[in-house]
Parts: C-alpha cells; structure tokens; sequence
C-alpha cells in the first residue's frame, strides 16, 4: 500500500525543486525525505528521480505519480478539514500569513477576539508580502492568507485557491507640515512628480504602486529611500526629509508634524482579501477565522 506520506515528500519535490528544499518546507531532515521516496520507489517498482547536475528532476512517470498524489493529499485535506471536524467546535492549528499591515489592522484584532473566546484554535502568524502568502497558501505551507492587490498592480490567484475580498485601503500622501501640499484637500499624480519619496523595496507590490502612479505621466519618482516599514516612512516624512504613500489599513496615529493627504485622479487604493484553498472552504477554523476578519474588516481600515 502507498504511504501518504511518500507521496507527500515526492509532491514536495517536485515543487521545490530539489531534495533539500523539500526538506526544510516539510521540517524534516533531507535523509528522511530521500527514504520517503525510496520507499515509494519499491512499492511502485520504478524509479521517480533523476539525477541532473547536482540536483534532482522527477522521471516521467515520477511526475504522473506526484500528480496523482496533489490530487489525493487534496482530497484528504478535504476530508480531514470537513467530515472528521467537528463544525460546532473550531480547533487545531490555523496557519496565517498576511502583510504587515494587515498583521497590525486585521490580524492583531483577530487574536485579541481569538484569546476571550471558546475556540480551541492554535493561531500562528507570519508576515510576508502578498505574493509570496497567495504561494504559501498555494503549497500548503500556510492555510489561511491575508493579501492586498492594488488596482494598477493585479495579483494573481491560482485555481485551487478561493480568494474572498474584505475590504477597500485607500493610501494617502503624508507630508510634513510645513510642506506646500499640507493645506490641499487632496492632490494628483501631476502634484506629486516633484517630489522626493520614500518606498518598499524594489519588487514589492507597493513600490510597484508608486512607480505606476507616474507611469502615464512618463516619469519615475525620485525615490531616495528604501525601507519596508512603513513606520520607517512616518517617520522621515517627520523630519521633512521625504514624502510617502501610506495605506489606511495598521496605519498608526500620525505624529503632529505629519499631514495625509488624500490622491485623487486616480484614487490610490488596494483590495484586501483572503484566501486559502478550495479544499478548506468548509473547514470550521477556515470559516470561524474568516467570519471574524469580515467583522473586524466592516469597521473599516481609518481615516486620513
């Protein structure tokens, strides 16, 4: 009989692309997981890796067999999240990953409702930007994903992935007090070329956001810092040094020399969703946790 999980280690494989990598995404030792797939390989009577280099590639029938077993380690998670749960009762561990923001305005909220009720969920919690959550939750490294898609930057969901829209995070212009812009009720892209920014790294949705604000002007911000944190950001538009673009959503309160000032012509917004895999859509936790973000969502992300 095969084992599950042979099949899970041959699965992981194939989407790391090396034995090693399945290793450390599995949590076991890269001699374990080789075992996995030579037992696999004895019960099958065929061989399912080949060396290439100085890695491995699945054979031919190697692959056929790793798609096999995607198709029923999702019906057992299926089965494990529905039929043997108890769906008055969420418990067991629930892994979230979401973006940093979403951490402070959603997911912070979400535990405090988490620790005062009977739930017997084990919550986990990992920041990531929304690509890299829509691929966790893809591979089944995580099971639950709080993610963002800015409307000039799409984010792609996969097919076996259900994506579920909470709610709407404008992003405003913060400035220093002193600056010209402060007093206007709002501003454009054309109001904005000028100016010395900081940004998220190269790569990340936001600073892709940025960049394509100017985009139909033909121009490119003059970005002088590079910072992840939008604390960071609050922080040197405080000193005057720069001004930045910073959603609503885990935006704390702004130190008294730090003015938002909304962006109009387009308005500058992202949708903030969740996903997991359609093979969850029943599971108790999935369905309690995500009853509570759409709660915590309808109070709304804040105000300029």
């Amino acid at each position: 009989m095969i084992d599950i999980g042979s099949l899970r280690a041959l699965a992981a494989i194939e989407q790391y692309r090396s034995v090693i990598a399945a290793s450390e995404a599995m949590g076991f030792s890269p001699s374990a997981v080789s075992q996995q797939v030579k037992k696999l390989e004895k019960e099958a009577g065929f061989a399912l890796l080949e060396r290439r280099g100085r890695g491995v590639l699945l054979t031919e029938r190697g692959v056929a067999l790793a798609a096999y077993g995607r198709r029923i380690l999702a019906e057992l998670e299926e089965l494990q999240s529905t039929l043997l749960a108890d769906p008055a009762k969420p418990s067991g561990q629930l892994r979230v990953v979401a973006f940093s923001t979403a951490c402070r305005g959603l997911v912070g909220p979400l535990l405090g409702k988490l620790a005062v009720s009977e739930s017997g969920l084990d919550v986990s919690v990992l920041a990531e930007d929304p690509r890299e959550a829509v691929a966790r939750v893809a591979n089944g490294e995580a099971d639950l994903g709080l993610v963002h898609n800015w409307n000039s930057v799409p984010l792609v969901i996969p097919e076996h992935l259900s994506l579920e829209w909470l709610c709407e995070d404008i992003a405003d212009v913060l400035v220093h007090s002193s600056h010209p812009l402060a007093a206007r009720s709002g501003v454009t892209p054309a109001d904005l070329v000028d100016e010395q920014w900081i940004s998220t790294p190269h790569g990340a949705i936001c600073n892709e956001a940025l960049l394509r604000i100017f985009a139909d002007l033909g121009r490119v911000p003059d970005i002088k810092v590079y910072d992840p944190d939008f604390a960071t950001h609050i922080a040197l538009v405080e000193q005057a040094a720069v001004v930045a673009l910073v959603p609503r959503l885990g935006r704390p309160a702004l130190p008294g020399d730090v003015v938002a000032v909304p962006v109009t012509d387009p308005v500058q917004a992202r949708q903030v969703g969740i996903v997991h895999r359609r093979t969850m859509t029943a599971s108790p936790g999935i369905r309690y946790v995500s009853g509570l973000l759409r709660e915590i969502a309808a109070s709304g992300p804040g105000e300029p």
